[in-house]
């Protein structure tokens, strides 16, 4: 296995066809330019723009990532259960990261797209599964609506809870339906 298609296992999934990595690929590319451009125009520092461009990279890209088929196979394939799932919602401490190196991103709206992310993890994971999809959208519906009101934040922060949530409630929680 050459060094890229590693890179592409550990990023995208072991058995990901062209089509979905170079999907993710130019999704999460996009989003760190968008969210670095926002970060430059707000006048932030070059390591707060680095910050957030791979913050978006990896919640883009990873939102993306975690709606493909290979990536399905890989979270909810045999020997995965429940207790890995949660473990890889709860390892996603970025909000923190933000708060402690990105100005305007402050503790307050950290805690609340963690606790969203992670209390909507646990709730769908409770929930019985003919009622997993829908929860996971109302979850990420009103936990979006809640982080954009409760805590105000620059225009070029604002998308970090809901994007947060859409790639781990409803792209790495869910699993793939049969069509």
């Amino acid at each position: 296995m050459t060094v890229l298609a590693r890179v592409n296992a550990v990023l995208v999934a072991p058995d990901a066809d062209t089509a979905e990595s170079a999907l993710c690929y130019v999704a999460a590319g996009a989003g760190a330019a968008i969210a670095a451009a926002g970060a430059q125009g707000a006048g932030l520092r070059w390591w707060s723009v680095v910050v957030l461009a791979a913050v978006a990279f990896d919640l883009v890209g990873g939102a993306v990532v975690n709606a493909t088929p290979a990536a399905k196979r890989r979270f909810h394939g045999p020997g995965r259960s429940g207790a890995h799932r949660l473990a890889f919602v709860a390892a996603h401490v970025q909000p923190f990261l933000l708060a402690l190196l990105v100005p305007g991103f402050g503790w307050t709206a950290a805690a609340l797209a963690y606790g969203l992310a992670v209390g909507g993890a646990v709730a769908l994971l409770l929930t019985e599964p003919r009622l997993r999809r829908p929860l996971g959208f109302a979850v990420t519906a009103v936990g979006s609506v809640a982080a954009l009101v409760a805590v105000p934040l620059p225009a070029f922060l604002a998308w970090v809870a809901p994007v947060l949530l859409v790639k781990l409630l409803l792209g790495h929680l869910l699993p793939e339906e049969a069509s």
